[in-house]
């Protein structure tokens, strides 16, 4: 699990604007993360090598490695945005930047599968989160599991202890607004060893490995 957090433990609120899904405080949280070179590649299609290369670009390459299957939430796809057109296939765009299957969590499912460009094919799944969990893995082929998100859907997944390796890319920004990812999460850490290392972008990477 990777996650964008302000320093008082909070994430961008997403809104119902398709032009600006996840609030207006993403752009802040990401900033360091969207001046990498792997996300300028994987998600500009910029193979010019421009970027930044330090630990922030580290941490970007890692978080498209070995990932076989991502777990999202139903707001993190998009099915706010409108709920009520079938055929919405999210804000990411024709050609998502995941590459694999992508199961979301949400409470109108069943409903059909779309495969997207470049190898994304989102599922809707309405059923217990380690059923979800199990079906993934099965996709996943002997690889990572990815848990994408939003924070509802973090800390379901935390507080069900099925979460091996949490990420946190923490901005040095205050926002005093938004959702909060350690509500009912109290001694989390004891369950893992807790790492830290600051890039130079200021921004925090936490890391919660068990």
């Amino acid at each position: 699990m990777d996650l964008f957090l302000s320093l008082d433990g909070r994430t961008s609120a997403p809104d119902g604007d398709p032009e600006n899904p996840m609030g207006d405080d993403w752009g802040r949280l990401t900033a360091a993360y969207t001046e990498t070179r792997t996300f300028r590649q994987k998600v500009f299609g910029d193979d010019s090598g421009a970027g930044t290369t330090g630990i922030d670009e580290r941490y970007a390459g890692a978080f498209c490695d070995g990932v076989g299957a991502e777990i999202m939430g139903a707001a993190m796809f998009g099915l706010h945005s409108f709920p009520d057109d079938a055929d919405w296939k999210g804000w990411w765009g024709d050609r998502p930047p995941f590459g694999t299957p992508v199961y979301v969590l949400t409470s109108t499912a069943p409903r059909p599968s779309i495969p997207m460009e470049g190898g994304t094919t989102f599922h809707f799944r309405a059923g217990a989160i380690d059923e979800v969990l199990a079906e993934a893995t099965e996709a996943a082929g002997g690889l990572d599991v990815r848990i994408g998100g939003g924070i509802g859907t973090a800390r379901e997944f935390l507080r069900a202890g099925l979460v091996d390796h949490l990420h946190l890319m923490v901005a040095p920004i205050v926002l005093d607004k938004g959702e909060r990812l350690w509500d009912g999460l109290r001694e989390l850490d004891l369950d893992y060893t807790v790492t830290t290392v600051v890039a130079e972008s200021g921004v925090i990477h936490v890391n919660f490995t068990r």
